[in-house]
């Protein structure tokens, strides 16, 4: 069964923080697997999920820099995973399950965000590669602990899914590279991508979600021009934020936090969510909260799903097509 995509009155709004969200939850004796858990939102879920009592697993491009940020957390442990290099997810998602746990929680957090144009592997446009490709990727290996954990896979999208659905005919950006276009096609992945997981794991007891954070200054801006920012209203000529409504990192977590976690969302899935809430469809271009109907398409969500099994040569759900 779907769940359709509307809202569902949580309670909880935009300036909701992660811990507002865990307030009552105890995740003792759950493991979190929360990739780029180490800086911006994902430090903050790093953090919240840890008070909450999870075990937190955070793979990490930069290690040595992670466990710096993550050290004085209890219950966090740092591995290295770049999700830019299938051989490296293979490489983490071996280890992991060698260890023979489960992962209750999985939250697709990492990514990059209208970077210059950069190729990585065999020539895959990077943010597409590294927002999508590489979490698809490490999603399927991990399968057999997801699967065996029953709980939810959370990926961690945009409100920029708007600049762009899925380019068929040159989602590598082959003729002609556009950053923000670049950038929408992967966020629109990443909810697509929740779509086709829920609809494949559901019968195993897995549910999958997506989400837009809202608006927050983080270092996912590292690729931005100052002046680009400003000229946009993002900040001043000091880095000071100046819309109104920005985030703080707390209240940037909150919303992957509470699809991760919350019991109002027992027996849903395959949905986008945003300020702690499932939002609505949208079809014009109005501002605010909404999802772009080709962004929650099921049909879409297959064929991406079937591209990426034959980019990456992993599917853990081929023998059931």
């Amino acid at each position: 069964m779907t769940t359709p995509q509307h809202k569902i009155g949580s309670g909880f709004g935009a300036r909701s923080t992660a811990d507002d969200v865990l307030r009552g939850i105890d995740l003792s004796g759950k493991l979190a697997i929360v990739t780029g858990g180490y800086s911006g939102l994902g430090l903050e879920t790093t953090r919240a999920l840890a008070r909450a009592g999870a075990r937190v697993v955070v793979p990490a491009r930069r290690p040595e820099t992670a466990q710096e940020a993550v050290g004085g957390i209890d219950g966090v442990e740092v591995d290295e995973l770049d999700l830019a290099d299938l051989e490296s997810v293979q490489r983490f998602s071996e280890r992991f399950l060698a260890t023979g746990r489960s992962a209750e929680i999985v939250i697709a957090n990492a990514g990059i965000m209208a970077c210059p144009e950069t190729r990585v592997g065999p020539g895959w446009e990077a943010q597409f590669a590294t927002n999508h490709l590489g979490h698809y990727a490490l999603v399927n290996r991990l399968w057999p602990a997801i699967a065996s954990g029953q709980g939810r896979v959370v990926s961690v999208s945009s409100g920029g899914h708007r600049h762009s659905g899925i380019r068929w005919d040159d989602v590598q950006f082959e003729r002609g590279y556009d950053k923000w276009l670049a950038y929408g096609q992967a966020k629109t992945a990443n909810i697509l991508f929740a779509v086709r997981l829920d609809a494949l794991g559901r019968d195993a007891g897995v549910r999958a979600f997506s989400l837009h954070p809202g608006a927050i200054l983080t270092p996912l801006q590292r690729h931005l021009p100052r002046e680009e920012m400003v000229a946009a209203g993002w900040i001043d000529e000091a880095g000071n934020a100046l819309d109104p409504s920005f985030k703080t990192p707390e209240q940037g977590a909150a919303t992957q936090v509470w699809a991760a976690t919350s019991p109002q969302l027992a027996g849903m899935g395959g949905v986008y969510c945003e300020d702690c809430d499932i939002t609505e469809l949208i079809t014009d271009e109005k501002p605010g909260p909404g999802v772009r109907p080709y962004a929650v398409d099921p049909d879409e969500a297959a064929r991406l799903w079937q591209l990426s099994a034959d980019l990456t040569g992993v599917n853990a759900f081929a023998p059931l097509r």
